[in-house]
């Protein structure tokens, strides 16, 4: 039977999700080529507030710089492998060695088949904000769909599958559609890429945000993460009160400097530091400087410039990201565990 779980932020939308895993009658436990898995099918999440994106009661806390600089990859259409990789080792293993990831997002979104589809709906959606035709097409059964024995034909098969835009009200709603969401690794992180898309495309149209609507057609999660789905952190989420949303040339501008950045941050300290000294000089947004601060504080931790990464970090304005960024800097809190069967009404759900 399908699930429907409702709430204003991220965070509360994750926890709903461990418990409906963790308790309901609808769970099956379904053997995959990475190991077991509890799955429930069709579940759909739809979040009021798509600017409360981060998921802080996950245990380690997710890496809100790789977070963001996948979002700045997957707008700027890029499907290159080096700059990801850079922020997160282990995403080679998941989606392969070669120098560009078949399965790219952005590419797929923005460059695939020779169309810009995310400047059409834009286009579409501006001369007629009744359409109801603007559906974005990641998957491509061509190339996506198994081969004939089963087997898939590339290790980096997109998850993600459509996003269907809707103006209603004012508001740019978005429905982002599935076919495999792991809770523990994908979640957090879907959420944070495909909200981030939906304030972009807002700002061009120059719309409020509407509902972010997920719907999964197996929300699962390995058993080799369950000891990890066992705690959580009830810090509660500050309340992110700054937005992305830029008009067209203003958008176009600022993501553009940002793919740039994640580049340069990743090839070295000295690249790093450059372009902090040019965050000034660029005029971006704060709110898009606070991006880049957070990505460059993680990058020169990564370099091993420790006190570099903590003068970046101080910079950082917003309080929700600092918040989360903060969290990933310091992992060391021990998270509360709890019982695996607890049907839990925690009042911080509701608070956050």
């Amino acid at each position: 039977m399908p699930s429907l779980i409702r709430a204003s932020t991220a965070n509360e939308i994750w926890l709903k999700a461990r418990d409906l895993l963790w308790t309901s009658k609808e769970r099956t436990v379904v053997k995959s080529r990475s190991g077991d898995t509890t799955e429930i099918l069709h579940a759909t999440l739809s979040i009021e507030d798509p600017r409360q994106r981060w998921v802080l009661a996950r245990q380690p806390v997710i890496n809100p710089a790789f977070a963001l600089a996948e979002a700045i990859w997957i707008i700027a259409g890029r499907n290159d492998s080096a700059v990801l990789n850079f922020f997160n080792r282990d995403l080679s293993d998941y989606s392969g060695k070669g120098p560009e990831f078949y399965g790219a997002y952005g590419h797929r979104l923005r460059q695939q088949h020779g169309m810009d589809q995310l400047e059409l709906a834009f286009h579409a959606l501006k001369a007629n904000g009744a359409s109801r035709q603007v559906v974005l097409q990641i998957w491509d059964a061509e190339t996506d769909l198994p081969s004939q024995n089963g087997l898939p034909r590339n290790p980096d098969i997109p998850c993600n599958t459509q996003s269907m835009l809707r103006i209603q009200g004012g508001k740019l709603h978005w429905l982002q559609t599935m076919r495999s969401n792991d809770l523990f690794r994908g979640l957090p992180y879907n959420l944070v890429q495909f909200t981030t898309l939906q304030e972009v495309v807002a700002g061009w149209l120059g719309l409020e945000l509407g509902t972010y609507t997920h719907v999964v057609n197996s929300l699962h999660f390995y058993h080799s993460d369950k000891e990890k789905l066992e705690a959580f952190s009830e810090q509660v989420p500050i309340k992110n009160n700054q937005s992305l949303t830029l008009s067209w040339d203003e958008s176009k501008k600022a993501w553009q400097f940002l793919s740039e950045l994640i580049t340069q941050a990743s090839l070295g300290s000295g690249e790093t530091m450059t372009m902090a000294r040019e965050l000034d000089s660029k005029g971006i947004p704060n709110a898009h400087e606070n991006v880049a601060n957070v990505i460059l504080a993680e990058a020169a931790r990564r370099h091993g410039d420790v006190d570099f990464a903590f003068s970046c970090l101080n910079k950082v304005t917003n309080s929700a990201l600092r918040q989360i960024a903060n969290a990933s800097f310091d992992r060391s809190r021990p998270p509360r565990r709890v019982a695996k069967s607890a049907d839990r009404s925690s009042p911080h759900r509701d608070e956050a």
